[in-house]
């Protein structure tokens, strides 16, 4: 049972490539989610996946845990489920996709407001945690972006 959990964890081994596996992860869920069909980004579809990531990434993570030792860098699915949350209700528009995929690396990396104090959280809970709060905050930075442009009329021009 421990080898499912160890494989959602790193991501289909993405994990194991040791420094940068994070990035990479996010990286790789990007280029997913831009292959989905358009209109993905519309639904409720994309609700339900983030939160089976979720959900299954923290079971994962906790299963880990005591195998990997505290926040392993082998753990990715972490990068996946805060790249989700980043992508909610994003437009299907390469430009949009990187702001939020900088967005959330920066503030997994950076960790301000509260972000590193989710580490402290119990086993998986804190590998997950932090890097949920730095997805919603690259999805708050996204979100605002797009409201400007929208409004400002670039999005229609540039975008």
């Amino acid at each position: 049972m421990i080898k499912i959990h160890a494989l959602i964890a790193s991501v289909l081994g993405i994990g194991y490539v040791g420094k940068g596996g994070g990035t990479i992860a996010a990286v790789v869920f990007c280029i997913i989610w831009f292959l989905l069909p358009a209109g993905y980004d519309q639904g409720n579809w994309q609700v339900l996946i983030t939160l089976l990531i979720v959900i299954i990434g923290t079971w994962s993570s906790c299963m880990v845990d005591p195998i990997w030792g505290k926040d392993s860098s082998k753990v990715v699915i972490d990068e996946i489920a805060g790249m989700a949350i980043a992508l909610l209700f994003v437009p299907h528009q390469i430009v949009f996709v990187m702001i939020s995929l900088i967005a959330f690396r920066f503030f997994d990396i950076v960790k301000p407001l509260g972000v590193k104090k989710l580490e402290t959280l119990p086993t998986g809970w804190g590998v997950m945690a932090d890097d949920l709060l730095a997805g919603f905050y690259a999805l708050a930075a996204t979100q605002s972006l797009i409201w400007i442009a929208n409004k400002s009329g670039l999005n229609e021009n540039i975008f």
